[in-house]
């Protein structure tokens, strides 16, 4: 048995890990061996949907092999260990791009598939699932089913954003999107308060590909960094050159508490202010800026954190808002990393997608244990009340009642479960 942790690093659970590299074996491998069991690709899942605490779990990154590839029409065709990363570094140079990717390119194609993740362009684009035309899905009873939006799309719907509970998926066709080059114009705009954000979002969506936003969750009004961008075509420029650094070490306490919270974001704040304007930016910086800093979950010491993700609807979403801001600054507590992005008018392909139309607001929280939870418990008040979701995908410690009340068609997907297959979410959330 082997200790494994997720990103958010709360726990490091033991797992027997059995290595999946030859699609030949791996049939007889997923039938024959110890059950329940779960895929597990890069762990970048920040809570337990990628955990099976005392089971097995099938380790997937082996199976990285690129299949097919239409340079016509954008097609392709790989492996579900095949990483984001390797996609855009093989693809944009030929003139592909990922249509739609999260804030991380270290996630596997079964991943992003599983956790049907989003990115900067939701409101033109969608999710990931919105670009998958065929998946190969094993079950662990030996069945191999092939799924997609023409084909099979009961087991499609229910394994896009199906957190890995319907079966190991194998392979995946992607649709890619044209793109002129690895450059973004970019356009960065300070903001005074949340009128001000949802103005500017709004505003951005029908000229600007790609909409985000950075918030102060300390300051008390709702002040911000706002960004757009749109792919471009620069003509000849310079890649970047690899400025990529580690994190060293666990440090003992973690490095985002109270002290250095209000003077970094002061200090962010007024620097992106001052480079505020239109700039060019390589598409790496300005989809995985954390990319940047390797092991960087390291900072928030030996006890880990968390990631609040949550959507509420559009109509009332800055009244709801505002309101978990100030419940963030009555606690204390507060993030570094707080992002404020709105989603389009527009229902997700998996039945436990997270996207759904309105805004959605993700921060991360040192693990502070029973005061970190009484904060939670507040904001998923709020969250029930608005009618809104959690992300899965960030989760570690959503309540059962919360999790069924945001996903309605819970009863449905149950149907499509694997019984093989589990995970400390699913077992939380769904039982066994």
């Amino acid at each position: 048995m082997t200790p494994m942790s997720s990103w958010g690093r709360l726990s490091a659970d033991s797992h027997q890990l059995l290595t999946l590299n030859d699609p030949a074996k791996i049939q007889d491998m997923i039938c024959s061996g110890k059950h329940p069991a779960l895929a597990h690709g890069m762990g970048r899942s920040y809570g337990d949907v990628c955990l099976n605490p005392d089971g097995v779990l099938w380790l997937t990154t082996g199976l990285d092999h690129f299949i097919g590839f239409d340079r016509y029409t954008g097609r392709l065709v790989c492996e579900a260990g095949v990483l984001l990363r390797d996609i855009q570094q093989l693809f944009i140079p030929l003139g592909w791009i990922l249509p739609v990717t999260p804030g991380t390119q270290m996630v596997t194609v079964g991943g992003a598939i599983a956790n049907d993740v989003h990115g900067k362009n939701h409101h033109q684009l969608g999710s990931f699932g919105d670009h998958v035309q065929r998946i190969r899905l094993l079950r662990t009873d030996g069945e191999i089913i092939e799924c997609g939006p023409e084909n099979k799309r009961d087991w499609f719907s229910a394994t896009v954003g199906g957190l890995g509970l319907t079966g190991l998926i194998v392979e995946a066709e992607i649709q890619l999107l044209p793109v002129t080059g690895p450059w973004l114009d970019i356009e960065t705009i300070p903001y005074d308060n949340l009128d001000e954000f949802f103005r500017l979002a709004d505003g951005s969506e029908a000229d600007w590909q790609h909409t985000v936003s950075w918030i102060d969750c300390i300051s008390g009004s709702g002040r911000g960094i706002f960004m757009r961008g749109n792919t471009c075509d620069t003509g000849q420029r310079s890649e970047p050159k690899n400025s990529k650094r580690t994190m060293p070490f666990v440090p003992p306490v973690s490095l985002v508490n109270q002290l250095s919270l209000r003077p970094f974001n002061i200090a962010y704040y007024h620097m992106k202010k001052w480079q505020a304007g239109r700039s060019i930016a390589h598409y790496q910086s300005f989809f995985y800026p954390l990319d940047n800093l390797l092991e960087w979950n390291r900072m928030y010491g030996p006890k880990g954190f968390y990631q609040y993700q949550s959507v509420v609807p559009r109509d009332i979403g800055q009244a709801v808002v505002q309101e978990m801001l100030k419940e963030i600054a009555r606690s204390g507590d507060g993030s570094f990393l707080a992002v404020l992005k709105t989603f389009g008018n527009r229902q997700s392909v998996g039945m436990l997608s997270f996207p759904q139309p309105g805004v959605t607001l993700a921060l991360d929280f040192p693990n502070h244990g029973e005061r970190t939870h009484k904060l939670f418990e507040r904001l998923d008040a709020i969250i029930r009340e608005a009618g809104g979701r959690i992300y899965p995908a960030k989760d570690a410690r959503m309540p059962r009642e919360l999790f069924e009340a945001g996903y309605p068609q819970l009863n449905e997907f149950i149907k499509y479960r694997d019984p093989g297959i589990s995970s400390g979410l699913s077992r939380r959330l769904m039982g066994n």
